[in-house]
C-alpha cells in the first residue's frame, strides 16, 4: 500500500469550499479553547495515532462533503507533522498553511467553547519561555553556586538540537500535560 500524499491548503482555498472539510485542531485543549476554526474538533497531536479510527471515518466522503480531512494548529507546523503521521497510516489529510494565526489574520472569525474563551499561550511560546528560563537558571546557578549546574543549560541545548534534527519536541509534550493545557 502506498502512502497517501500530504497536502497543504491556504486560508483562501479552505474559505472557498468550507463544506468539503472535516476540521481537526491538533493543538492542546487549552490552545483550542483560546479560539479555533469554526466547526473544528480537538484531537491533540499526541493523541493522533490513538484516534485513527475516528479520523479515518472523518476522512471518508459523506453525502454533500468532499471528505477531506483538514488539520489545523497555530502556525501549520504541528498540523503538518500530524498529516505526515496520518499519511503513514494510510489516511490522507491536509494541513492549513499558517494555521489559526493565518486564519484570524485574514479577518476570519474563530469559535470558542461553550464555557468561554481561555487565554492560553501558544505551545511554541510556552516552550520558548520554559527553555529560556531553564538556560538562565543553569547559567545563574552555575556561576553563583556550583559549576555543575551549567550542565542544565547544556542539557537544554542538547534537547533543542535533538528537537530540530527529529522535528519533535519533548518539551511541548511535557507542557501539553499541564493542567492549563488540558480541558477543564
Amino acid at each position: 500500500m502506498s502512502t497517501p500524499p500530504t497536502l497543504t491548503l491556504t486560508v483562501d482555498q479552505v474559505r472557498a469550499r468550507p463544506e468539503e472539510f472535516a476540521v481537526v485542531d491538533v493543538r492542546t485543549p487549552g490552545e483550542y479553547a483560546s479560539g479555533h476554526l469554526p466547526g473544528a474538533i480537538n484531537i491533540p497531536l499526541d493523541r493522533i495515532t490513538d484516534s485513527l479510527p475516528e479520523l479515518r471515518k472523518a476522512a471518508e466522503p459523506a453525502e454533500g462533503s468532499g471528505g477531506a480531512l483538514l488539520l489545523v494548529c497555530a502556525s501549520g507546523a504541528r498540523s503538518g507533522n500530524a498529516a505526515r503521521t496520518l499519511a503513514g497510516h494510510g489516511v490522507t489529510a491536509g494541513s492549513l498553511t499558517g494555521g489559526t494565526n493565518a486564519w484570524s489574520a485574514g479577518g476570519h472569525a474563530l469559535e470558542y467553547p461553550a464555557e468561554g474563551r481561555r487565554a492560553v499561550w501558544a505551545m511554541e511560546r510556552q516552550v520558548r519561555i520554559t527553555v529560556g528560563t531553564l538556560v538562565l537558571l543553569g547559567l545563574t546557578l552555575g556561576t553563583f553556586t556550583h559549576p555543575a549546574f551549567l550542565l542544565l543549560s547544556a542539557a537544554v541545548a542538547g534537547g533543542l538540537v535533538f528537537s530540530a534534527l527529529t522535528d519533535t519536541c519533548a518539551m511541548a509534550s511535557v507542557l501539553g500535560r499541564l493542567p492549563v493545557n488540558r480541558r477543564r
